[in-house]
Order: C-alpha cells, then structure tokens, then sequence
C-alpha cells in the first residue's frame, strides 16, 4: 500500500540502479527469514506439466536473472518463479542505457542483451533450494559459436535445480536469436533439447516472441509437438511500436507492458486454435490486473506471467491479482479455475 507513495522517489533513479537496489533488498530480506511460499488456493491450484502450481500467477523471466531472490518473490504471493535468463557462459550484456521506462504508456523497453552471471553461479544459488515453484530460464550466449549447443548445454546442466526448463528463444536483443524460431533451425533445436533432457528430469517449456507472421503457430506447435515440449510461453517482448506517448518510445529494444497486451492477447488465441488444446500455452504480455489475468486464462492460458507491471503496481501485485481471481471464480459460480481451461 506504501508503493503509490515511494514510487515517485523510486522513478528518480535510473531504471537498472533501481532494480539492483530492488534485487539487493530482497536478498536482505531472504537473509532475515522470507515468508513461506505462497500455499495454495484451492479454487485456483492449476496442474501443467505433471506440476501443480498453488495459483496460476507467475513471475516472468528477466526480474531474477541471477536467481538470487526465488524465495523472497515466490513469499510475495506469486504461484511460481522462473529465474533467468542464464547462458553456459557469463556475459555483460549490451551497454548501457538499456533499460527505459515508459512512465505515460506504463510500458518498458529494455536491451539487455542476457546480462547475467552464468549458468555455473546460478547452480550454486539454486541447489539448497526445496520449497515453491521455480523455473529455469535458458538462453545462448551472444558470441557462441554453437547456439543450439548452448541450449543443450542449459538443459543438462540446469535440470538438476529446475521445476521446469524454459527454453528462450524469443528475445529480440541477442542478434539473430529469434532466427531460431524459423522452420529447420527450430526442428534442430528441440531435437538437440530433447536428446539432452535426462530421463524423468523436469518439463522443458518453449518461450515465443509476438511478432510472427501467418501460419508461424501452427508450425510452432507441430516442432513443438513432435520434440516433446510440455508448454508454450506466448509471448516475449515486441520489436512492434503502437502509438506511444514517452519520450523513451524511439529507443530501441523489446517493448513490454500495456502496449504488448492486445497483440500478446492475439498471439495466445492464434496458438490454442493451433493446440487444438494439446499443449498447456502460458500467457505473458501486458498483464497487470486480475481481469487481464482472467481474460488470458478464459483464452486458453493454464497460467500467466508478469513482471513489466511490478514497476508500476508495486510488489503487491501478485497477491491482489490471485484474490481477484479468487473472488471472480466464486462470482461466476464455478468449482475451480481449472473449469475456464480444462487443459493442464
């Protein structure tokens, strides 16, 4: 409730500093003792995967790159948590400035670029780990020789310390990374992440940008399908600019937040018609309320992520969105989310 109040002085800041300071508090906080993992809500607990997740609110990849702070964000009432992105190697990132708020849109834009400490640190922070939902997000470093190697690498090295894999192939700051998503490449690439999954270690989820063209879910799903993979995340950051007012709207980067949310929204009912309800899809984009979560969820989504609202709502978020979607489930008479989207 303090948030509205501190935000003004929080917006001073640049936008990484304010982060870092963000990440070093909660690590704090973890360090006195965080608050248990969220428990469940029994008319929103939400199977996908083989996982069951205590309500179907998650923290997107992006917020705890260096899996640092799982715990302390899983006690702030999210469902589960998916650190990252981590590559095999650690790299700086792309200069600075990269991170800009859009303060009159509530949208941001970021190149980072895969900042972030490498895989092998990350191991270290997650092995104690053992409460709560946690996803590893996976990426390839810029300058590898051998991208899709770098996805295998992730795959074996993380799952020991994963609940779920997520292969990100969808961020536009890594040059050519989104190339991956194209016919042969992407079929290469989920053949090199399946042969290296071990036998019964954790579902590996597929992450897509919003910018695709006709027919691009359908061949999606089908590699998807054929390799293997348990879900779908739809979707990334967008190179697409809607009408924005900030003086920030010209920077170059991915474009997260409110102005994501109609296309992100489009894109998820492209893919469950391509499903045809066979893969679980979790929706990520522009969702900043517990209606925006519902209107996903009734799309077909089994589960949703956020983190470009947290800038804007505060670190309360999560819990007011899980009790909207608790007192709209009882509105509407039904047993269980699960009624809006049988799949998972």
């Amino acid at each position: 409730m303090l948030y509205p109040l501190l935000r003004p002085l929080v917006f001073r800041l640049d936008p990484e500093r304010a982060h870092r300071l963000t990440i070093g508090a909660l690590k704090l906080r973890t360090g006195t003792g965080a608050p248990p993992a969220t428990p469940a809500t029994p008319t929103l607990e939400t199977g996908v995967a083989g996982l069951r997740f205590p309500n179907p609110v998650g923290l997107a990849a992006g917020f705890d790159k260096d899996a640092e702070v799982p715990e302390a964000m899983l006690g702030l009432g999210f469902g589960f948590v998916e650190v990252g992105t981590l590559t095999p190697r650690p790299q700086a990132g792309n200069p600075t400035p990269r991170l800009f708020r859009l303060a009159e849109d509530r949208a941001v834009i970021n190149r980072m670029g895969f900042n972030n400490l490498g895989q092998e640190a990350a191991l270290a922070r997650l092995s104690p780990r053992r409460r709560g939902i946690v996803g590893v997000n996976i990426g390839a470093n810029k300058d590898s020789a051998d991208r899709i190697a770098d996805y295998a690498e992730g795959v074996a090295r993380m799952a020991p310390v994963a609940d779920y894999l997520t292969v990100n192939i969808s961020s536009p700051n890594t040059p050519g990374l989104r190339d991956l998503q194209a016919g042969g490449e992407l079929a290469e690439l989920l053949a090199a992440v399946r042969e290296a999954r071990a036998p019964g270690g954790p579902p590996v989820f597929l992450k897509v940008a919003p910018d695709l063209s006709a027919g691009d879910p359908e061949r999606i799903v089908r590699a998807a399908v054929d390799h293997g993979i348990d879900a779908l995340i739809v979707a990334n950051t967008t190179l697409s600019r809607p009408p924005l007012r900030s003086r920030h709207a010209g920077e170059q980067g991915g474009l997260s937040g409110a102005p994501l949310r109609a296309l992100a929204l489009a894109q998820l009912k492209a893919f469950r018609v391509a499903t045809g309800r066979e893969l679980p899809l979790v929706a990520a984009g522009g969702i900043a309320s517990a209606d925006d979560a519902w209107e996903r969820l009734r799309a077909g989504a089994s589960l949703v992520q956020l983190y470009s609202a947290l800038v804007y709502e505060g670190p309360g978020l999560a819990r007011r969105i899980v009790r909207g979607l608790e007192e709209r489930v009882a509105r509407e008479g039904m047993r269980s989310i699960v009624d809006l989207n049988p799949q998972g």
